[in-house]
């Protein structure tokens, strides 16, 4: 994972509020879903120290992000 990514995430997940954490786990997912297409559910938990449960959710953001773009979504604006 870019570096450069990897703490964007980390910093966004830490700034959010206790009760938003998975909604900002999901955003981030969608935002860099084309850049972390190469990497694998459990690299994705393991370089953000994240548990082993949320590599699901990373896995279904980025399926999900393909149909968010094709309806018109642009992940740039996240």
């Amino acid at each position: 994972m870019n570096k450069v990514i990897k703490q964007s995430i980390q910093e966004a997940l830490a700034a959010a509020p206790r009760n938003q954490y998975m909604i900002e786990l999901h955003l981030q997912c969608i935002k860099y879903a084309d850049e972390l297409r190469n990497i694998t559910a459990r690299e994705f938990v393991e370089e953000l120290g994240l548990r082993p449960s949320y590599g699901t959710e990373f896995s279904k953001m980025r399926n999900l992000t393909s149909r968010l773009k094709a309806a018109g979504l642009n992940t740039n604006e996240i």
